[in-house]
């Protein structure tokens, strides 16, 4: 075993002696050149410090159920990396920066880790520590922070939720947002696709996939919605309301006229301010067509009456 201590001295002396020996040698060759040749020799190192490892592109998040099995680290992750056959009394603990990138010591330049499991990036950092022989290296993901989800609507603890997998099922987001009594569905919003709309009531498609990113809204029931007719109508009283109902519909809905003769029917709405306004319609010149038809509103009151 080489030692912790002496082992990063000699391979920093011994690159500053290559560079040294360069610099010299180029220098010999053109002597006016020596100053600017030195800074270029550094900035070189330094650029190859930071892309020596390669960039890899986070992975694809394919929604499948594999996908509630597996944990890709990104960044704000943080990674508790040990190492079983040299355990030590330093901090174990690193975050993944930004990028995707980790800095890890024992590992010499930065390393891209976006996209990786804990699995795949224990096995890389197995081949970059040279400073131990036969490193035995172990990573767990301490903090998880990447994957996030937003939650609204009909939840008492909305906001936003964190993923520990890749992907995980509706239900076990909406159980940790606490639902409400009232809800009664919820739509999943995601970028590039069309919304999922999801009955809670069905089991089946509560347990749809959450993927990171997704925001999901929580519905409750629409409440129940009426129109009241009386008069002249075969079965008054309240009826349901439904968007786009008109007259002549609302009329056959109650069952029709008690007679054929010539009716009219007085429509009163409830304004802004509280106030009833009354509007009068001649039912035979809607049904042969000589005036429209109109659309009511939810709470209307129809009184049908003869001429």
């Amino acid at each position: 075993m080489r030692s912790l201590v002496f082992a990063p001295l000699v391979l920093s002396a011994s690159l500053t002696m290559t560079a040294s020996a360069q610099v010299k040698s180029v220098a010999a060759a053109n002597p006016q050149s020596s100053s600017s040749t030195a800074i270029h020799l550094r900035r070189t190192e330094t650029l190859t410090a930071v892309t020596d490892s390669p960039k890899k592109a986070p992975a694809k998040v394919s929604v499948t159920a594999a996908s509630t099995q597996v944990y890709r680290v990104g960044p704000g992750d943080v990674l508790d990396i040990q190492l079983s056959n040299y355990p030590s009394r330093n901090s174990t603990l690193f975050t993944v920066l930004p990028d995707g990138v980790l800095e890890y010591p024992l590992a010499g330049n930065p390393i891209v880790v976006g996209g990786m499991t804990t699995v795949e990036i224990a096995t890389l950092l197995q081949q970059r520590i040279k400073i131990f022989d036969d490193a035995k290296v172990k990573v767990d993901v301490r903090d998880y922070a990447s994957h996030a989800v937003t939650i609204i609507g009909f939840v008492s603890a909305p906001g936003t939720k964190i993923l520990r997998r890749e992907a995980v099922p509706l239900y076990t987001m909406l159980a940790e947002a606490l639902v409400l009594p009232d809800a009664a569905r919820a739509t999943i919003s995601r970028q590039g696709a069309p919304p999922i709309n999801i009955d809670l009531k069905d089991a089946r498609l509560s347990a749809a996939l959450v993927v990171p990113g997704d925001v999901i809204k929580v519905t409750g029931v629409a409440s129940a919605q009426f129109f009241f007719v009386g008069g002249e109508i075969r079965s008054p009283g309240q009826k349901p309301f439904h968007a786009g109902l008109t007259l002549t519909q609302a009329i056959l809905a109650s069952g029709g006229t008690k007679t054929s003769g010539d009716l009219k029917v007085k429509v009163s709405r409830q304004g802004n301010d509280g106030n009833l306004a009354t509007e009068e319609f001649n039912l035979r010149k809607i049904q042969t067509g000589k005036t429209p038809d109109p659309i009511l509103q939810n709470g209307d009151r129809l009184e049908v009456t003869a001429n």
